[in-house]
């Protein structure tokens, strides 16, 4: 019985302490846009330039290496 006299206090403490926390959160705009953050991952943002390759490049770094027979 004496429990109740330090987790009841306790209880009510942690309680009004969330309910705290959740009002400002709703008041600093926390849950304004939920929307937004889950697609904000598939807008592409900054678009690549389409690359330009250099045929003597390609054929140079495709070709296999030649050994040296000394």
């Amino acid at each position: 019985m004496s429990v109740l006299f330090i987790a009841l206090p306790l209880a009510l403490l942690l309680g009004a302490g969330g309910l705290v926390a959740c009002v400002m959160c709703i008041r600093g705009g926390q849950y304004e846009d939920l929307e937004t953050p889950a697609v904000r991952m598939l807008i592409d943002d900054d678009p690549r330039p389409p690359s330009t390759t250099d045929d003597r490049t390609t054929t140079e770094n495709t070709q296999a290496p030649q050994s040296r027979n000394d």
